[in-house]
């Protein structure tokens, strides 16, 4: 039977464009293998990346007990060992950790204190620390938002004079409880995105309910700040700097020495105030970074150096700051 050439044209039509989804469903089986060989072996690489972060933290918890059992009660800078990277041999990458003073900061959790069956109350005295850092580093409205972030933390529904509890947050509720990360601050009544930034550098959330003891002989120059506010209205911040720079070069071997030296030059000393400060440190941030096989992973860890060994009591992955 003859066909005409209108049939022709319609068959070889209906061919190419078969050929032509039969090549476009390939393309794209090809794109999918292709995608899935690739997440494949980022997450070999990913995985290995964070067995070497996990080396790097044994090795770094090793490497602060062993700084501990020699410094005893005097932990200083010297030697270089604060922020100084190691690194951890690794075939086809690289991996470096750094460990610096994790106690010298504000502690958010001690804004309250243990109280009865796992509650926590207020500690007026941090709050009140709290408010005088904030006015040392200028941020605005200070005084409402250290009420409102202990008024978040402590247990009860009673609002302190100026704070906020749960009417204030309209669809949600107060924590109730210690903060687990810095960034949980950013829900406190009165903080804003301004205010977030010039007091993250200065924060910390230690896993306990007490006020941060700082290390006399690891507290930075540039972080002054954290011991004006110890003494309100009564030690600045450039009077701090210029004690902090006259540190002898193996620091204090205790901290009466230290109060000593801020009496000699005219400043007053309280005993709340001596209490916060120590010549050893009990915390320490660490951070990890790895680049494995083209995969990248980033670390931050807290170590608690309370006993001997020490021990790793928090981690965080991702793109942490």
């Amino acid at each position: 039977m003859r066909r005409d050439k209108g049939e022709r044209g319609a068959a070889l039509l209906t061919v190419l464009l078969l050929v032509a989804v039969i090549a476009v469903m390939a393309a794209t089986a090809l794109e999918r293998l292709r995608l899935s060989t690739r997440l494949a072996a980022n997450a070999v690489a990913l995985d290995a990346a964070r067995g070497y972060a996990y080396a790097a933290e044994t090795l770094a918890t090793r490497r602060v007990t062993s700084l501990l059992e020699q410094a005893r009660d005097r932990v200083a800078l010297t030697g270089g060992w604060s922020g100084r990277p190691f690194g951890l041999p690794i075939p086809g990458g690289t991996a470096t950790a750094r460990v610096t003073d994790g106690g010298n900061c504000f502690n958010l959790n001690g804004l309250v204190s243990p109280a009865f069956e796992g509650t926590y109350s207020v500690n007026g005295q941090a709050i009140t620390r709290f408010q005088r850092l904030m006015r040392l580093l200028r941020v605005p409205d200070g005084d409402a938002v250290a009420v409102a972030t202990a008024d978040w933390l402590d247990s009860n529904d009673e609002p302190l004079p100026g704070g906020a509890e749960n009417p204030a947050y309209r669809g949600y509720r107060t924590a109730g409880t210690l903060m687990a990360d810095v960034s949980e601050f950013r829900a406190v009544k009165g903080v804003t995105p301004d205010i977030y930034r010039a007091m993250r550098p200065w924060l910390c959330t230690l896993p306990i309910a007490q006020q941060s003891v700082l290390n006399v002989n690891t507290l930075l120059p540039e972080q002054a700040p954290l011991l004006a506010m110890l003494l309100p209205d009564t030690l600045g911040i450039a009077q701090a700097q210029a004690l902090l720079l006259r540190r002898p070069p193996n620091g204090y071997a205790s901290v009466d020495q230290f109060w000593a030296q801020l009496a000699s030059s005219g400043g007053s000393v309280d005993l709340g105030a001596q209490q916060q400060t120590a010549t050893t440190s009990k915390w320490f941030a660490l951070r990890i970074d790895v680049a494995n096989g083209g995969a990248e992973l980033h670390e931050e860890g807290l170590i608690d150096a309370r006993t001997l060994p020490v021990r790793l009591v928090t981690r965080q992955w991702g793109d942490v700051p």
